[in-house]
This record gives C-alpha cells, sequence and structure tokens, in this order.
C-alpha cells in the first residue's frame, strides 16, 4: 500500500541515504539508452564532450531500435542492470529522454553500490524509483545527445561548473545560481527531489511514488499548453504533494505559450496555484528543459533555496562520496 506524504513527517528515505563515489579525471562513463534512440553523431559529439572533461567513455553495446523505443523492453532493462553492476564503471550517462524508462522499472533488480545516474527529462521515473526504492542520490542534468552535445556554456549546452561541482565535489558549501526569478520571496532548506512535472505526476499510484514533504521540489517541462499545467499542478495538489513542501523550484517551461494574446501564462497559472502555499517559488530557473545552457541539480541532497533575485540553491551536503 502506498503512503502518502501527509501521513508522514519526514520522506520515508531521509535515514541511510546513498551516495556514489566522486567522478575525477579518468573516471569511466557508460552511455545507457533507457528510453529512446539518438541520433548517432550527436552521441559520439556528448562522448566527445565527455573526454574533453578528462573522463573515458566506455563502449556500449548498441541496442536495436524499435519505433519510439532505443531497444527492446528486456534489452533496455538489461543494459542498464548489467552496466550499474560493472566495477570497472564508475557512472552512467543517459543517452537522451524521450520515453521508455518507465517500462524498465518493473522486475528491476539493482544489487552493489550506488553509482552516479546522470540525465534529465524521461529519466525522472529512473530517478524517483532509485530514490524511493533505494535511497539513491541522483543527478538531474544533461545528456548525451540532449546538453552535452551542444557543448558548454551555449545555447540548449549545459554549463560545465554546475556539472563537476555535482558529481565530483566531495564537500558541501557550494551554490548554484538559478537564473530565474523569484516568484516569492524568501528561503526555506530541505532535501532537493522532483525533476520532469509529467514523469513526478505518473509516479502517482505506484510503489515508487515520490514522497515530497520536507523536500525542495523541482518541477519542470515542456510543450504543454497553460491549462496543461494547470491540471497537472491541481492533480499534484489533490493527491497531497505539495503538503510539507518547504520549497519550489520552477523550470522555464519552454514551447508553453498562451493560446492567445492576453490569457493566462504559465507564470500566471505557477503563481496562483502554487503561491497559496506561502512558501518560497523561484520560477524559470535553467534547469531541464532549458533552451540556455542547463544547470546540473543533485537530487537527494539537502540544500538551501533562496528565493531573491534569480534565485539561489546552496548545496549543505555533497551528492558524492570521496
Amino acid at each position: 500500500m502506498n503512503t502518502r506524504a501527509s501521513d508522514l513527517e519526514a520522506p520515508a528515505v531521509e535515514v541511510g541515504v546513498r551516495k556514489p563515489r566522486a567522478l575525477h579525471s579518468g573516471s569511466v562513463l557508460m552511455p545507457f539508452a533507457p528510453a529512446s534512440p539518438a541520433e548517432l553523431f550527436r552521441v559520439i559529439a556528448g562522448a566527445d564532450e565527455l573526454r574533453r572533461l578528462g573522463f573515458q567513455v566506455a563502449d556500449a553495446s548498441p541496442l536495436s531500435p524499435q519505433g519510439y523505443f532505443a531497444g527492446a523492453e528486456t534489452a533496455r532493462r538489461n543494459e542498464f542492470q548489467s552496466e550499474v553492476e560493472r566495477d570497472d564503471v564508475d557512472a552512467l550517462v543517459a543517452v537522451r529522454g524521450g520515453y521508455g524508462s518507465a517500462y524498465i522499472l518493473e522486475d528491476l533488480i539493482i544489487q552493489g553500490s550506488p553509482k552516479v545516474i546522470l540525465g534529465y527529462s524521461d529519466l525522472t521515473s529512473l530517478q524517483v524509483y532509485l530514490w524511493m526504492r533505494h535511497a539513491w542520490v541522483g543527478f538531474y542534468g544533461p545528456m548525451l545527445a540532449a546538453g552535452l552535445d551542444a557543448g558548454d556554456g551555449t545555447a540548449k549546452g549545459y554549463d560545465k561548473v554546475s556539472l563537476l561541482a555535482a558529481v565530483g565535489k566531495a564537500e558541501s558549501g557550494w551554490s548554484l545560481k538559478l537564473r530565474g526569478e523569484a516568484l516569492v520571496a524568501g528561503e526555506a532548506e530541505g532535501r532537493v527531489l522532483g525533476g520532469c512535472m509529467t514523469l513526478v505526476e505518473t509516479t502517482l499510484g505506484t510503489s515508487w511514488e515520490l514522497e515530497t514533504r520536507g523536500s525542495i521540489l523541482l518541477l519542470e517541462d515542456r510543450g504543454m499548453k497553460p491549462w496543461q499545467v494547470d491540471r497537472a499542478l491541481i492533480h499534484l495538489r489533490q493527491a497531497g504533494k505539495f503538503e510539507g513542501v518547504r520549497g519550489i523550484i520552477l523550470g522555464e517551461f519552454p514551447e508553453c505559450g498562451p493560446l492567445m494574446s492576453g490569457s493566462a501564462t504559465v507564470r500566471d497559472v505557477c503563481l496562483r496555484i502554487l503561491g497559496a502555499l506561502g512558501v518560497p517559488i523561484v520560477y524559470g530557473a535553467a534547469v531541464g528543459h532549458t533552451p540556455r545552457p542547463m544547470l546540473t541539480v543533485p537530487l537527494g541532497v539537502k540544500a538551501r533555496l533562496k528565493a531573491q533575485g534569480e534565485g539561489e540553491l546552496e548545496i549543505l551536503e555533497p551528492a558524492v562520496a570521496p
């Protein structure tokens, strides 16, 4: 039976959070494709970027795409399970999102020590699963063919400083400038959780439903009409997912413009529904689906959200172990 957020004083995984080993120059990163396929030239460009950062990129056995899936369900699940258990692999980097990660969660068996799992968008399903079932810290950031391929500091690229800090800084006390705006001013502390809003919503009713009480909740998405964002937020509210939330980080919601001039925007919708919670909120952060260089946000760690100016997230504990 699932436990609702309102039934708990703190997240079920508060004790025993598991962190991967910090990455360094020479660490071996393995591509994996739990969702949709990607264009080969973009995958190669993303792998080359990782090498420029000093990492080694292992050779992954190619899957045979099936429609909008990178491979058959069993093949994608087996790929993840085998790679995550390899002693000679330090981290897994998703090829891209799209759709399909939820399939591999059924009958997934996780053994061994945690590893850095880097990705965003559809990877939210896997990251929430690993957090709720195994208390693994996650890394919401660029993928080979979605951010890394475009390079550091470029449009639709990634932010190198935050990526290297998240996966390699084994001490606390670093901060992320969120590059958004304070929708509701204030400060709050909590564990950073969440990801792509649609995928957070689809955990409802599963045995790995995201427990949000006590969190700094990250929600972002793309390609939704304002009324669809409204519907998702109301669903999450009615499911109790905003009860006990201490702060909220919202993305830019690109390709989510109003239906006509003068009608409500996504920003309007978020302010109306979430502003009533009375917690600090930053809107328009450069996270996930963003046309700007994408920040990497560690998930499952304690942080302080400062909703002033462009917004800042102060990481109060490292996401990785020495």
